[in-house]
């Protein structure tokens, strides 16, 4: 089976799941201030490893929710069944399912799904090196050239505001507008797709930068550390742009 439509056909599955639980009753768990747990998350990774363990009996996982297993090959997903969790559970639609598939330590496809962006939510998909796809379609990232025209994007959790506090301002006083809106792996998704110019966040995981990561350089963009450092999903850390707009970034965030 081919991995990216694997993947592809995973996210739409777990996507569906959170759709239809969206306007239920929400069992919530605190790992702690502004990072929460549901129902929802958990049964969304637990579909997801079912799903890999079926079809890709010796790959490893890394999930978000304690999905973890070391397998016994060169390949692994790397699965946030749940991005935005806290919009979730206030039912604000900014939220998703990010897999990245991983092989012999290379990122080679990522799927990030919305279920309830559009009428039929908003799919993102690559592979290394190919095309990246809305719905099917092809996207590009943007082409404006200057943060001062750009549309950028951050994000932090409340504990750890201080840490982006002076980068959030200087950019907010840079460029065109600054949103926060709480889904990493979608805001990096939206880079790809030309909806913002630029993002960058401190204190990530792997599972929230991985398929973005893919699904960026194969729309045309750069993905980085903040510190300028080759992109790697251990680090914590991201900038990923246009392209256009990357260097420029860079000398504006500390």
């Amino acid at each position: 089976m081919d991995p990216l439509d694997f993947i592809i056909s995973l996210a739409r599955e777990a996507g569906a799941l959170l759709a239809q639980r969206l306007d239920g009753p929400r069992d919530i768990a605190y790992k702690h201030r502004g990072d929460l747990v549901t129902d929802a998350d958990r049964a969304s990774e637990r579909l997801i490893v079912e799903r890999i363990r079926e079809h890709f009996p010796t790959a490893a996982i890394l999930g978000e929710e304690g999905g973890a297993y070391a397998g016994a090959g060169d390949e692994r997903f790397i699965v946030d069944p749940l991005d935005g969790t806290t919009n979730y559970a206030h039912r604000y639609p900014m939220f998703c399912v990010s897999i990245g598939y991983e092989r012999a330590g290379v990122l080679e496809a990522g799927a990030i799904f919305a279920p309830v962006l559009g009428p039929a939510g908003e799919l993102y998909a690559a592979r290394r090196g190919g095309t990246a796809t809305l719905n099917g379609e092809p996207i590009t990232v943007s082409e404006i050239g200057t943060v001062g025209d750009a549309l950028v994007c951050t994000g932090f959790v409340p504990s750890r505001y201080e840490r982006n506090a002076s980068n959030f301002a200087t950019l907010s006083n840079t460029a065109q507008a600054v949103r926060r809106d709480g889904s990493a792996a979608l805001d990096i998704a939206f880079v790809a797709g030309g909806r913002f110019e630029g993002f960058w966040e401190w204190d990530l995981k792997p599972w929230d930068m991985a398929a973005g990561a893919v699904i960026v350089e194969a729309a045309g963009g750069r993905v980085s550390g903040i510190d300028g450092a080759p992109f790697d999903v251990a680090v914590g850390s991201i900038l990923a742009t246009n392209g256009a707009t990357h260097d420029e970034m860079l000398g504006l965030l500390v």
